[in-house]
């Protein structure tokens, strides 16, 4: 039987809720349970002062206990944003409010975490927007943010990122924007399934994002592309990894995330691939770290185009769908 998380239905209500939760965390999560847990990591968000936040999320039962398959998932949160947390801080600190726009929300759990971090840790004005194409998904989320006390500070839409119209959608959460600059400071896209993460990420250098973060999923295009250069019988250096299934499905997630980089580096930002998170969380655990320092790079994206044509020429979706001036300067590296 599925356990359910009760519905809030006034503050009161709400408060009551929070507060006997967070009482029973203090008492699960004993000294030997929380080094159990995190061993000597601090994270952001340890289960008994978030207790409202992860049960909201569905990541604490009802006894504050975690199950496993849980754990794993807040782990990886848990680990992006700690990556994230200093540059988000810093933002926090030069421009209020902090806009946030989580591309491809899913369940919500990032932009919730961050939320709460930046009502509970850095005590600073945020607006977060959760952007996801499944209304179900998306009702799901409110209920958390409500359940969490974050209705005011993260809201959420239904919408298609390629085509979304960002100002308007700000608008629609928020109110009209407030003060000067972008509507978005900060873009994050966790686990944005195959060239959903190109979208996010065209998105986020089209409205001059100073902080991208995104953890890439199911990278599929580049597989796809060599399958048929493969059945069209083409040759090339890279032609034993277009014949097998396998190779293809592998060395295609990690060049994807490559020319991926390559492409945000000709675009002005400072690029780290990293690990954000141990494989036995999730094999999907690269993630992408963007720091806009405003200069575009030609030099990156002529590296774009001989790592391409030495793959075999197939571009990935963020190539085709850069801000003009920026595809413009790659086509200029290809002659």
């Amino acid at each position: 039987m599925v356990e359910r998380r009760p519905r809030i239905r006034t503050a009161e209500t709400r408060e009551r809720w929070a507060e006997s939760i967070t009482t029973r965390a203090r008492a699960y999560w004993t000294p030997p349970r929380r080094k159990a847990l995190l061993g000597g990591m601090r994270l952001l968000c340890p289960p008994w002062e978030a207790a409202p936040l992860l049960r909201a999320l569905r990541l604490l039962r009802g006894d504050a206990s975690m199950a496993p398959e849980s754990v794993r998932k807040y782990m990886q949160v848990s680990h992006m944003a700690g990556l994230l947390e200093p540059a988000l801080r810093g933002l926090a600190e030069r421009v209020s409010p902090l806009r946030v726009l989580d591309a491809g929300c899913g369940s919500s759990y990032l932009s919730l975490l961050l939320g709460w971090c930046a009502r509970h840790r850095w005590k600073r004005p945020v607006e977060i927007l959760g952007i996801d194409r499944e209304e179900v998904v998306i009702r799901r989320c409110r209920r958390s943010a409500s359940a969490a006390g974050l209705e005011e500070a993260v809201r959420f839409e239904v919408a298609e990122l390629a085509s979304l119209d960002v100002p308007a959608a700000w608008a629609r959460a928020f109110g009209a924007a407030r003060g000067e600059g972008p509507p978005v400071h900060v873009l994050v896209a966790l686990h944005a399934c195959d060239t959903a993460s190109d979208d996010a990420l065209a998105l986020g250098v089209s409205w001059g994002a100073e902080l991208m973060a995104a953890a890439p999923c199911c990278q599929a295009e580049l597989a796809r592309e060599w399958g048929a250069l493969a059945d069209a019988g083409a040759r090339g250096p890279f032609a034993p990894v277009w014949r097998s299934g396998h190779l293809r499905r592998e060395a295609g997630a990690t060049m994807t995330d490559a020319l991926r980089a390559l492409l945000l580096r000709g675009c002005g930002y400072d690029v780290t691939a990293m690990e954000f998170v141990a494989s036995g969380h999730t094999p999907k655990n690269t993630l992408l770290r963007a720091v806009r320092v405003g200069v575009p790079d030609p030099e990156a994206f002529g590296e774009y185009v001989a790592l391409r044509d030495a793959l075999g020429g197939p571009d990935v979706r963020l190539a085709r769908i850069l801000p003009e001036e920026a595809t413009a300067l790659l086509r200029s590296c290809a002659r």
